[in-house]
This record gives C-alpha cells, sequence and structure tokens, in this order.
C-alpha cells in the first residue's frame, strides 16, 4: 500500500512498486486527463507535476513517489482559470489536443521557474505536439506570463469590518 496526495487529496494505492504512475493516474485513481504518448518518458503526454516539478509519469514507478505530491492536469486548476489554462483557450492552442495536458503544465513547471521566458526557453520544453502547434504555444506561454503578472499585481479582497 503506498499514499499519494493527488491534486491536494490523498489517496491509498494498492499495486506494485514498480507500476508506473501514470497507470496509477488512469486506472486506479481516474484521472484521464494525464495521457499514454510513447512509453518511454520522451513525448511529454504524460507528464504531471512531482513536488512541483514537471515529471513524466509514464516512467515513474509508484514506489518512487510514494508519500510525494502530484498535481495533474485536472489539479492545475479548480476553475480552469490557470494562467496558462487561459491564454492556451485565448490562443486557441489546441488541434487534437492529445499533448495538450502534458503541454500545459510544462508551461505552468516552466512559467514557475522563469515568469518571463524568451522564446528560447519556451523552445527548450521538450514535450511533442504531433499536430504542430509550437507557433501558438510559444504565443500562449507569453500570454500566461503576461496574465500572471497581471493576476500578481491585482491585490486579494481583504474582508472589510463594518463601519
Amino acid at each position: 500500500m503506498f499514499k499519494l496526495t493527488i491534486n491536494g487529496t490523498e489517496h491509498t494505492i494498492d499495486a506494485d512498486a514498480d507500476t508506473p504512475l501514470l497507470w496509477v493516474l488512469r486506472d486506479e485513481v481516474g484521472f484521464t486527463g494525464t495521457k499514454f504518448g510513447c512509453g518511454k518518458g520522451l513525448c511529454g503526454a504524460c507528464s504531471v507535476l512531482f513536488d512541483g516539478e514537471l515529471t513524466r509519469s509514464c516512467v515513474m514507478p509508484l514506489g518512487t513517489v510514494a508519500g510525494h505530491s502530484i498535481t495533474t492536469i485536472e489539479g492545475l486548476s479548480a476553475h480552469g482559470d490557470h494562467p496558462v489554462q487561459r491564454a492556451w483557450i485565448e490562443q486557441s492552442v489546441p488541434q487534437c489536443g492529445y499533448c495538450q495536458s502534458g503541454m500545459l503544465l510544462a508551461a505552468a513547471a516552466l512559467l514557475k521557474r522563469k515568469p518571463s521566458p524568451t522564446d528560447a526557453d519556451i523552445d527548450s520544453i521538450s514535450n511533442i505536439c504531433r499536430c504542430g502547434t509550437y507557433n501558438r504555444i510559444r504565443k500562449a506561454i507569453h500570454r500566461a506570463a503576461e496574465l500572471s503578472v497581471a493576476s500578481a499585481e491585482v491585490p486579494a479582497a481583504q474582508d472589510e469590518e463594518p463601519a
């Protein structure tokens, strides 16, 4: 038995330690947004955030991730309003959409590391989009950076005491 925190909720998993995290997420927990692509950790369709770092779930054994925090595309934002998600919609990035959950998480991880990425930073994301929407992906990541800055500049609402 292994304990994982997935999208903020603790799960107890009864599977072999060498079971890839991808199959635990999809088959045991039901988070099907994480996709199987190459099965070798190369394409990025299976990308998740492991303690906040981009990780290929198809090559990550369950025994390695036990006790850690995993974020899937379903956990990126409860309301679909993460700056990356908003920018993806604004820029009409997806065509087939298969790689997009991994690509969104790769973009979110990049923006966490580099809030104002260059084109070269964005091009260094090694996820593969078979539809070739790289120009829209680049535009969306730049837009997500703008949205992140804008949302950080807006102060959070404060509870006011009655006068």
